[in-house]
């Protein structure tokens, strides 16, 4: 029983999160919270002629109810903005306008390639049956920007 005077301490609230891995043919997507700090992914999203498919987007959303989207913008090794980073930026502000939902910014720099290594080291061990499928990488670089942002590692400001 707490003394007299003195005030219960709430547990943190957990805020879901979903990351986005932007691609010309696939959309990675991950979904984690504040609580754990870990990010799951989720099956990626295919590019359609028109654009990214809003549908699948918007399932994804309804089903996880985020407080925040999380988009990885890529930049080059020398710091400067990759060739998709405009895009990325592009597909952001869509999430944003669609949704109505806050978008914050990771650099994703690297996230392929340690996702691409976790998933090959995880079917080279016996831990992953199935072999690694572009799409799967796709979603763990997602998982990798999620947990990058829960890190600390963000970019500018979240939009509002």
């Amino acid at each position: 029983m707490p003394e007299p005077g003195s005030q219960l301490q709430q547990p943190p609230r957990a805020h879901t999160l979903i990351a986005f891995d932007f691609g010309l043919k696939r959309i990675g997507v991950a979904v984690g919270d504040t609580l754990t700090a870990r990010a799951a992914p989720r099956p990626a999203i295919l590019m359609l002629s028109r654009g990214p498919d809003w549908s699948a987007i918007e399932r994804e959303v309804r089903a996880h109810a985020p407080a925040l989207l999380i988009v990885g913008v890529p930049y080059n090794a020398d710091g400067t903005a990759g060739a998709l980073a405009g895009a990325a930026r592009g597909f952001g502000a869509a999430l944003h306008e669609r949704l109505g939902l806050p978008v914050a910014h990771v650099d994703e720099r690297g996230s392929s390639l340690e996702a691409n290594a976790a998933l090959s080291g995880n079917r080279a061990s016996g831990a992953r049956r199935r072999r690694v499928r572009r799409g799967d990488v796709d979603s763990a670089a997602a998982a990798v920007i999620l947990e990058r942002w829960l890190a600390g590692e963000r970019e500018g400001n979240v939009s509002p």
